[in-house]
């Protein structure tokens, strides 16, 4: 049986601020003091701090709204982005911390530099490689941990931070030749590195990754909800302000030249100076095991999300100790990574590939933590708060800061993460990534913004109309076209909803069909790349249907402005049950158009006819509009619309200037050889007209007045057998073409 957790909130703190005060600070602040001087230190540190006191929030925050279980950051990150991301990120985690092992075991076998003078003189021997420490202390950390595993390491770390303690507060204390003769004006002296800025704070910034290492013990901790936003948060103020200290210590006790070239600079200025060697050793050793004990965590709740393609694979690291579920098969494969960077043994190369890992991960904990405080989700409320802009600020600094610093490295890093990504999702079942995150982000966006529409001062609906065009559809199944022309009408200029109605009385089994269908239409929608959105009524009556649209407010949020029916040709059935109801269809105020469905379809779409008829003349704005808004979509991109009015003969040369003239001035894609004016004919009506003109038309439109409506019913839209699908329009106010 595993134990329950044991660890409380001084671990989460220790692992932290052991790692801050760490290698870095022993064997690398001091040159950065040098190099960039006493205000570059600090403009290092705000900025450092500028990505670590967001990240250390947002973790915070993120911590106390969910259960923290093994794997710390990874759980985190994994859970909140979903799997297949989350595991690309804490892949690249892991190696940033199994590489942190070995950063830290290097920086160890350095602080054998003090004694080599020693062996040299007392031994006769020279020591060209501090491998011949790093590397034996590595191996007995490897040892240590497979056997002992975390307690060894948290027992550990209360005597480092001790002798940490003392060798800071020796180091304070002490005093050097230089500091009696310091002038305090030279440290606002401005000093320009001589591989730039950021090249130093590249090597600096390490320092402060150690806010999250306490993260990692988040499945062995008692109340992480508590431990890991005090201990984290604590550990990253105070390491803060301990560097500023340190950064003035170095300042005024020794010279640009000599904390450039001396790395263990701060010996010079301790008042014991072999306790900075011994501080250094700790440290570095704490560090180790901080790093040592996470990593092999990461790993393990890696191996148990099954991200590895293969299962044995993901069973065997996942595994752990059958007492405390200690991760000794993770640790093994971390030891390894440890090693063969420890063979590397350069400080600075390894320095700036942890740092660019680490900036992907506090990038993304800040990229979580800011779309959740849009999501507004119910189930996401953290006992701690951070602010939006804060981490905002950190997502931003990591992306700034990993092009700064070295762009070869960001690129490669981004490159590795977009790798893994496809690999895993090509690997994996879990498809929803950051769906969760972004649909609450989009849903709060999207009413906002329709909020705001709705107060915003309502232009005038003639000179800036544009179509908000909501559909009621029966037979969605059998006939595509109405989808297919309100998918034109959505693509740029207008919006669009269309609503399938289940002829019914509402009860679960029909709204689980009607849910069914929704799927399907949303299927359609997305296979055809529409911008129309979906939906599915149920309703025993066409009346109340009717009702029921003519009200719905437009997604767009502003008001919908036009009605679409469809129906098929030669069956009558659902025109009547339209037709039965205009009265109720124009007290909405809304303009109506009826779609006519042949089995000819869109055709080759190269054609829209438009047919202007005297006693309708209102509705020929509208269908110019809507014909150029349907020619905008890539389905027609070779289309033209030609028009066409009948007139008397002594009117035929007025009539087609006065139409020229209305298509120039509205600036419209028509040209004046496709405007046609054709005599009437006493003995033939408009009807054979149109037959005869359109006959191989993809598209025709034709105008209809509500009169014709009421006196004729649905003969209005019959008698044009010839011809393919039309468009019969009825506008209710005229439209303006600017």
């Amino acid at each position: 049986m595993i134990k329950k957790n044991k660890f409380g909130t001084s671990p989460v703190f220790f692992t932290a601020i052991s790692t801050i005060l760490g290698a870095i600070m022993f064997l690398r602040f001091g040159f950065a003091v040098g190099s960039v001087g006493f205000l570059g230190a600090v403009l290092i540190i705000l900025i450092g701090h500028m990505v670590t006191i967001p990240t250390a929030m947002a973790l915070a925050e993120i911590a106390t709204n969910q259960k923290v279980e093994g794997g710390g950051e990874y759980f985190i990150i994994s859970r909140s982005f979903g799997i297949n991301i989350g595991s690309a990120i804490g892949i690249a985690l892991y190696f940033s911390q199994a590489i942190s092992v070995a950063f830290y075991i290097i920086a160890f076998g350095e602080a054998f530099e003090a004694i080599k003078p020693w062996v040299e003189t007392e031994w006769g021997y020279i020591i060209y490689d501090n491998r011949l420490f790093s590397v034996p202390a590595l191996l007995l950390l490897i040892w240590l941990m497979v056997k002992k595993g975390a307690n060894l390491g948290v027992k550990a770390l209360y005597m480092v931070v001790t002798l940490l303690g003392i060798s800071l507060i020796l180091f304070f204390c002490g005093t050097t030749g230089y500091s009696e003769t310091f002038d305090p004006s030279t440290l606002f002296k401005n000093v320009s590195p001589e591989k730039g800025f950021f090249y130093v704070f590249a090597i600096i910034f390490p320092a402060f990754t150690g806010m999250t290492a306490g993260v990692g013990l988040s499945g062995d901790l008692k109340d992480p909800k508590r431990s890991i936003p005090l201990g984290t948060l604590t550990a990253t103020i105070v390491g803060m302000i301990i560097y500023f200290f340190i950064a003035y210590k170095l300042a005024s006790s020794a010279s640009s030249a000599d904390l450039i070239e001396n790395q263990l600079i701060m010996a010079e200025i301790a008042i014991w100076g072999p306790i900075i060697p011994i501080g250094l050793a700790a440290a570095t050793i704490s560090s180790a095991l901080g790093s040592f004990m996470v990593a092999p965590r990461t790993l393990q709740a890696i191996g148990g999300d099954k991200v590895f393609p293969n299962k044995f694979l993901n069973f065997w690291v996942a595994k752990g100790t059958k007492n405390s579920n200690e991760p000794r098969n993770a640790t093994i494969v971390t030891s390894i990574i440890a090693l063969l960077f420890v063979l590397m043994g350069d400080v600075n190369a390894v320095a700036e590939i942890i740092t660019m890992f680490f900036m992907v991960t506090y990038g993304s904990l800040c990229l979580i933590s800011f779309f959740q405080h849009f999501a507004a989700d119910p189930s996401y409320r953290p006992s701690f708060k951070s602010k939006w802009y804060l981490s905002f600020l950190g997502a931003i600094m990591c992306v700034y800061l990993m092009f700064k610093i070295n762009t070869p490295y960001a690129l490669t890093a981004v490159f590795l993460m977009v790798l893994l990504y496809v690999y895993i999702s090509s690997q994996s079942d879990n498809h929803k990534g950051m769906a969760n995150i972004f649909q609450g982000v989009i849903q709060q966006l999207s009413r906002r913004l329709q909020v705001f529409l709705q107060k915003s001062e309502k232009a005038s609906a003639e000179e800036d109309w544009r179509p908000s065009v909501v559909c009621l559809a029966y037979d969605s199944f059998e006939r595509f076209d109405t989808l297919e022309l309100m998918k034109w009408i959505s693509h740029s200029y207008g919006f669009g909803m269309y609503v399938h109605l289940e002829h019914a009385y509402l009860s679960s089994t029909t709204k689980i069909s009607a849910d069914e269908k929704l799927e399907r239409l949303i299927h359609y929608v997305a296979i055809n790349k529409s911008n129309v959105f979906v939906e599915t009524l149920v309703s025993p009556s066409t009346t109340s249907a009717i009702a029921f649209i003519i009200q719905l407010p437009g997604i767009s949020g502003q008001p919908n402005n036009m009605v679409l029916f469809e129906f098929k040709k030669g069956e009558t059935a659902w025109l009547s049950d339209v037709l039965d109801n205009y009265n109720l269809i124009k007290t909405a105020g809304h303009d109506v158009c009826i779609l006519a469905s042949s089995d000819k379809g869109f055709g080759f779409r190269k054609e829209i006819h438009i047919w202007i008829k005297k006693e309708d003349y209102e509705n020929a704005n509208l269908m110019i509009l809507l014909s150029y808004i349907i020619l905008g979509h890539a389905d027609w991109k070779h289309g033209q619309i030609k028009i066409f009015a009948a007139f008397r003969e002594e009117n035929i040369a007025k009539e087609q200037e006065n139409l020229i003239q209305l298509c120039s001035s509205g600036r419209l894609p028509i040209s004046p050889n496709n405007i046609n004016v054709i005599p009437l004919e006493e003995n033939k009506s408009k009807n054979h007209l149109i037959n005869k003109y359109s006959e191989d038309a993809d598209l025709t439109l034709i105008g209809f007045h509500e009169g014709h409506v009421k006196s004729e019913e649905h003969k209005v839209f019959e008698g044009y057998e010839n011809i393919g699908n039309i468009l019969f329009v009825n506008t209710l106010k005229p439209k303006f073409i600017k």
